[in-house]
């Protein structure tokens, strides 16, 4: 049975429904439990579950997430929530250093079946380090998945895979559109294969990637621009930026022969440049112009007066359309 839920009722709904499955399903994060978590995520988990299984935390997020580490190399399944992202810097050295390389360094004999769930982003009004999106760090280390739903039944089918994979995931929440929309999102558990992106719109012209909040702003112009100029624009949700769906990515742009990337993350390093060195490496030959990327800017996420002039807008994403559909 399906019902109109927004993003945070979805991941609210596969917590919930995971804790009641399985036994091994905790989770621990600052403020989780009597407050429901800082957007209200896990509201009303501490009194089905009890303090033994929702856990609020002192805050110290590299005491969270070590004590998810040893808590996964025992045989449960950890649902860490850091409040924002830019909170997790005291505990990316037990990322990096433990979660990622605990399968590796043990030859397999121990996994660490973590999830670290985060908002990040932009558009919300956020003080300094409430906003960034810097999913390159983590995509950058071997031995963790980095996930992003940009839509409420993706993020219930994405949070459940998470949950249920081995190892560690790393699970971006577009703070943006927590409340945005609505859509239809399935009652019973179903799962979003990690990895795998999405067609959202077919299009001839020109491949636009996106992810997270940026999904919806992406697929917003290019339907602007087919209704004014006829230009289609095939639209791909990659939900999964590490690992990516190189598939994907080479198909559509074997297709189209043109290819826009956009993120709000800072440009330089950005995912972009790694989807562009993919189609450069397998669709070269297919392509009638150079990729362009539409992204944020090289500074730190500005203050509340500005920060809309940060973010890609549409209009940014129908001009980088033109060029490369003009070149």
């Amino acid at each position: 049975m399906n019902r109109k839920l927004n993003m945070i009722q979805a991941i609210t709904e596969a917590m919930d429904q995971k804790l009641a499955e399985d036994q091994r399903v905790m989770l621990l994060g600052e403020d989780i439990g009597v407050n429901g978590g800082v957007f209200r995520a896990t509201e009303g988990l501490l009194e089905k579950y009890g303090t033994n299984r929702v856990v609020d935390t002192p805050l110290s997020e590299a005491g969270i997430i070590g004590s998810a580490i040893g808590l996964g190399l025992n045989g449960l399944i950890p649902v860490v929530e850091i409040q924002f992202l830019s909170f997790i810097y005291p505990g990316f050295e037990q990322l990096v250093s433990h979660a990622a390389r605990m399968r590796y360094r043990t030859r397999g004999q121990f996994n660490v079946p973590l999830v670290v769930r985060t908002p990040y982003g932009a558009g919300i009004r956020g003080p300094e380090l409430h906003s960034e999106s810097v999913e390159t760090f983590f995509a950058h280390v071997p031995g963790l998945k980095v996930v992003v739903p940009s839509n409420p039944y993706d993020a219930k089918g994405l949070l459940i895979a998470a949950i249920e994979d081995p190892d560690p995931v790393i699970f971006l929440e577009p703070t943006k559109i927590y409340r945005a929309f609505k859509e239809d999102v399935p009652e019973e558990l179903y799962r979003v294969p990690i990895g795998k992106a999405k067609v959202v719109k077919e299009g001839a012209d020109l491949s636009i990637f996106a992810w997270g909040a940026m999904l919806r702003v992406a697929l917003d112009a290019a339907k602007q621009i087919e209704r004014e100029r006829g230009w289609t624009c095939e639209v791909v949700d990659l939900r999964s930026i590490y690992p990516l769906d190189r598939e994907a990515i080479v198909e559509s742009v074997k297709k189209t022969g043109r290819a826009l990337v956009v993120h709000e993350a800072h440009k330089t390093a950005g995912m972009g440049a790694e989807i562009i060195s993919i189609i450069n490496e397998e669709a070269l030959v297919y392509l009638k112009a150079p990729v362009k990327r539409v992204t944020g800017f090289d500074v730190p996420v500005p203050q509340f007066s500005i920060e809309d002039d940060f973010l890609p807008t549409g209009d940014r994403i129908k001009q980088g359309i033109a060029e490369t559909i003009q070149f």
